[in-house]
């Protein structure tokens, strides 16, 4: 995360410098400046709770590299502050003011200015403040920037008046969000991205008078007052100050009804005035202001009536406040009528520019700033990215923030409501305190199609009842290569075991019609990265450092077909909403086109999905995705809308794409009736979802957010998703009378048994989010645990070891082995099994988004399960270890003997893994017994079942075999066992369950 900075005890300094910088008029009024920073080493580099300058960065490379350098040049003193850098996430350099002295007090002054040594580069660079809070790392953030277009020295003056409420990243919850500046606890700098420089800096210092106008301000309740034709709206006039002190001058306010598109007196009264604060005015007083609307009989488009205010004597509100006179009388807003004719109807009343804006969706933190833009451009969504949240990061905070968003939609002409979208992947994991479910690919280990279904319900509730009516999930992967950065996310490497998870859908839609969507406990889900993502080849992507994500699917047509293209015709079927290509290309052999992204691939798009398969929702645009289709900006818009895109989600560029559309559409390059078909797949789900009626966020279910209820579906997930890969001499499960001994990296660490996507978009490890750690689990289960995280502790004494270990959080192509990553244990884990598993007999759990390489110290574990990134629930894994819940987890995926086996998958040729697809012990007390003949018996019932289409039946008695064949295997497994019993496992997922028996006895032969 991004840091910024505070500074050296300014009364410390003041003597130390001339009361004015060289070459800067001092006006005749004006105080000294109050020095903060001369770099002549009164300063040190040190990092907090110290005071001093430290850097940071996104990577081990982001950190510039600073130095206090001798100029004969310096503006101040001797020496500068000088820094090389290049930055390729974020980077930059911060002063704290050493967190154990007094906050310092700038209220005084008009503004910070320095010195800064331009290279002509033509970049921003962003100058922060840290106001109020505990300290300089737990303070607000407020930023301005300047530009870096002269060359030589140059004073930059910033006066506070500049700065503006950082909304994108806040290190702690929202405090006052005011800029008091009777507080404050240093600056910092984040520096350009992208190029290679180096800078200077010199003599930061506090400059001018502070006038009222900086410490008093009037707001507005609102932007927006929407209201019905003919009522009356109240725009309350609120005064603020800072620290609450009473007004020293008189405030006054001048307001009017001018403009806009109501028309005077036929449409409303028009009103003028002044409202005065007196000066000894307490902070938070309120005035309030109406203005009448009149009614007419005609049906109408909404209308606006903007009411200036020019305010003496304080800081004005930021805009200007709008009265909107609701849209009435019009066919679309009548709930009464089908959806298809409400569609037709406001489809045919829109303008290109609104059309567009309707097929534009953009990233929250790009308008926080500029709300007024929702209207500008008519856009039509909104989304979060992994970490996006508003500050406070609660449930409350976001259904505030999402509403404001939408009140801001109500200035369009049509008062189309936006659809707010976030990736709610396992769970609602951006927000802090949700129930987080397993990822996917510990449902596909689960095995249980209705507790899938149970995991898409409560995420669906938490979601909405925060506001946000659309998850971008679930993830139809067929993940085929564990290398891959998204192996998680993948329900797992076989088709059928994908399609068989995909009730997920129902559990977030509701019906397969969409007539449960406007219930406040459902929302739209996407069926995502259409298609082929899990497919990619090994060293074919081209983005950043990736190795595997976002490169090229090379398949046959028959390939393309059985494995990739299955589990989306199932989607549609299920009437999922919306469905998001993928980053990666395809290159169908024979076909001639090689390798094009899918988000460019038309014959794939509007061909197989929207054609053949039938989809009638709205295809939306992965994260700026369109940029990595070849051409110019223009060619990427063209080729992905006529490819069928309907959505494009252009976090940050939402005004260049709005522009650039209708550009293509006025020039012929896409055609009307493609825009036209657009908006009207986006309308439909608008409609379907009920936000005309009812915009604003029904926060009714908030309560249920992290309930006990929704964390027992996450914890009966986390228990079924637990794979017993051995048990030799039945370690496991767990007496409560045995002394355990705990260790390992992921034993007590809610991040990493969490995963990816987890409050932010990487996730992170330690404490943060609310739930319970493995270790918490097995205590809560009454076990008697002691806990050495390294295995430092002494070892003696234990009946049982159990040693957690496996991967730290990622997400996407930063988790692909090659990219900072393999598929190796840490040293630190390593050390811990060899530890522990060399003084007792131990357990070890792999927490892992994917299979790790263990087979040289399998012959040391007595007990290996694995545990995936079971989320929030730790108590579910508890269940298992001490036998309140049996094993049941079978593989999603094949676990590899090595690296130089992958890829490796059920029905390859060759297969020779460590553990096969569909493994999976269990401590079930009863495993049916018998040999060959047992399980002809097996066979010959299973093939009646297959006849009678009796799934029940059938599935009973294929595990009945399965877990027959898998106590005479043991641990003795060859190619010659591995390949029919994974086979066996597919096979039972298409129905086949006659021939599933048969595998599994070719299986029961060959051991």
């Amino acid at each position: 995360m991004r840091r910024t900075a505070l500074l050296v005890c300014a009364t410390l300094l003041t003597g130390l410098l001339p009361l004015a910088a060289a070459g800067t008029a001092a006006g005749a009024d004006d105080p000294a400046p109050v020095p903060l920073d001369r770099f002549e080493g009164e300063v040190p580099f040190a990092s907090p709770p110290a005071g001093g300058i430290f850097t940071w960065g996104g990577d081990a490379d982001d950190p510039p590299r600073l130095a206090l350098t001798e100029r004969a040049d310096a503006p101040e003193g001797a020496k500068v502050l000088t820094g090389t850098y290049d930055i390729s996430g974020y980077g930059g350099f911060t002063h704290d003011f050493a967190f154990a002295e007094p906050a310092h007090d700038w209220s005084a002054s008009k503004g910070i200015r320095f010195w800064w040594e331009g290279h002509g580069t033509g970049k921003k660079v962003n100058f922060e403040l840290k106001d109020g809070g505990a300290n300089g790392e737990a303070s607000e953030l407020w930023t301005t920037s300047f530009t870096d277009d002269f060359t030589g020295w140059k004073q930059i003056e910033l006066p506070f008046t500049s700065f503006v409420y950082r909304t994108d990243y806040q290190p702690v919850g929202g405090i006052d969000q005011i800029l008091g500046l009777t507080a404050m606890w240093g600056y910092g700098l984040t520096l350009p991205v992208g190029i290679s420089g180096q800078f200077a800096m010199d003599g930061v210092e506090l400059y001018g008078k502070a006038d009222q106008s900086l410490r008093a301000s009037v707001t507005t309740d609102s932007a927006v007052y929407p209201v019905r034709e003919g009522g009356t709206a109240k725009v309350a006039v609120t005064l603020g100050t800072t620290g609450s002190a009473p007004l020293a001058d008189p405030v006054t306010v001048t307001y009017e009804t001018t403009g806009g598109t109501a028309s005077i007196g036929a449409d409303y009264k028009p009103v003028h005035g002044e409202l005065t604060f007196p000066a000894g005015t307490a902070s938070g007083a309120t005035r309030t202001i109406q203005v009448p609307t009149r009614k007419d009989k005609s049906a109408e488009p909404a209308e606006t009536i903007p009411l200036k205010l020019t305010v003496t004597g304080a800081k004005a509100p930021a805009e200007t406040p709008q009265i909107v006179i609701d849209a009435h009388g019009l066919p679309y807003l009548n709930g009464k009528l089908p959806v298809k004719r409400r569609v037709a109807d406001l489809v045919s009343r829109m303008s290109l520019a609104e059309k567009a804006g309707q097929m534009t969706q953009a990233e929250r933190g790009a308008v926080v700033a500029t709300p007024g833009d929702i209207a500008s451009y008519d856009l039509g969504s909104l989304l979060s990215g992994g970490g996006s949240t508003p500050t406070p990061n609660t449930p409350a905070a976001w259904a505030k923030m999402i509403d404001g968003f939408q009140l801001r939609a109500q200035a369009t002409r049509f008062q189309i409501p936006l659809i707010y979208g976030v990736d709610a992947v396992h769970g609602h994991n951006n927000l802090v305190g949700a129930t987080l479910m397993p990822h996917n690919i510990g449902i596909g280990a689960a095995r249980d199609p209705q507790l899938a279904y149970g995991a898409g319900k409560v995420t669906a509730a938490e979601v909405r009842a925060t506001g946000v009516p659309w998850d971008f999930a679930p993830c139809l992967c067929v993940s085929r290569d564990e290398r891959w950065g998204r192996t998680y996310e993948s329900f797992g490497e076989d088709p059928a075991l994908v399609e068989q998870m995909e009730t997920v859908i129902q559990g977030l839609q509701g019906r397969a019609d969409g007539t449960e969507l406007k219930r406040n406990d459902k929302v739209l889900a996407t069926a995502k990265h259409f298609v082929g993502d899990g497919g990619t080849t090994y060293g074919s992507s081209t983005t950043s450092s990736y190795t595997i994500d976002q490169g090229v699917t090379q398949v046959t047509r028959q390939q393309l077909e059985a494995v990739h293209l299955a589990p989306y015709q199932d989607a549609v079927d299920r009437g999922v909403g919306s469905v998001m290509p993928s980053y990666s290309s395809l290159d169908i052999a024979g076909d001639g086109q090689g390798p094009v992204k899918m988000h460019a691939r038309a014959d794939m798009i509007n061909g197989v999905l929207k054609g053949r398969m039938g989809f009638d929702g709205f295809v939306v645009s992965d994260w700026q995705a369109i940029d990595q289709i070849p051409g110019d900006y223009a060619s990427d818009v063209r080729t992905s809308v006529n490819a069928g895109l309907d959505m494009i989600m252009v976090p940050n560029a939402y005004k260049d794409f709005h522009t650039t559309l209708m550009a293509e559409v006025n020039a012929g390059r896409i055609s009307a009736k493609r825009i036209d078909d657009a908006v009207s797949r986006i309308l439909t789900q608008k409609f379907k979802l009920g936000l005309f009626e009812k915009p604003y966020a029904d926060t009714s279910g908030a309560a249920d957010i992290g309930s006990a209820e929704h964390r027992s579906v996450a914890r009966q997930l986390a228990a079924k998703s637990q794979v017993l890969l051995k048990n030799a001499d039945g370690l496991l499960p767990l007496a409560k009378s045995q002394k355990v001994y705990v260790a390992g990296s992921n034993a007590d660490d809610i991040g990493n048994q969490s995963g990816g996507w987890t409050v932010t978009w990487q996730g992170s490890s330690g404490n943060i989010t609310k739930g319970t750690t493995i270790l918490a689990g097995m205590r809560n289960a009454g076990g008697n645990v002691t806990y050495s995280k390294d295995a430092s502790a002494p070892t003696t004494g234990y009946d049982v070891g159990v040693v957690v270990v496996g991967e730290t959080p990622y997400a996407e192509g930063r988790g692909d082995v090659g990219n900072g990553n393999d598929l190796e244990l840490s040293d630190a884990d390593k050390a811990a099994v060899d530890r522990v598993c060399a003084a007792m007999k131990c357990a070890v759990l792999v927490v892992a988004g994917r299979p790790q390489l263990i087979g040289d110290r399998l012959g040391d574990i007595d007990a290996l399960v694995a545990s995936w990134l079971p989320g929030t629930e730790g108590d579910g894994v508890a269940d298992v270890l001490y036998g309140k819940r049996a094993f049941t987890g079978q593989l999603p995926l094949t676990w590899p003997k090595s690296e130089a086996q992958l890829p490796i998958n059920v029905g390859d040729t060759t297969y020779d893994p460590q553990f096969p697809y569909g493994w999976g012990l269990t401590t079930r007390t009863k495993v049916t017994k018998g040999g060959d003949k047992t399980l002809r018996a097996l066979s010959a019932e299973a093939g009646e079942a297959q006849k009678a289409h009796d799934e029940k039946a059938g599935r009973a008695l294929v595990t009945r075999a399965r877990l027959l064949v898998q106590e005479r295997i043991g641990g003795r497994i060859t190619p010659a066992t591995a390949k029919p019993f994974a086979d066996a496992d597919h096979l039972l997922l298409t129905g086949r369950y006659g021939a599933a028996v048969e595998k599994l006895r070719a299986a029961y032969r060959a051991a």
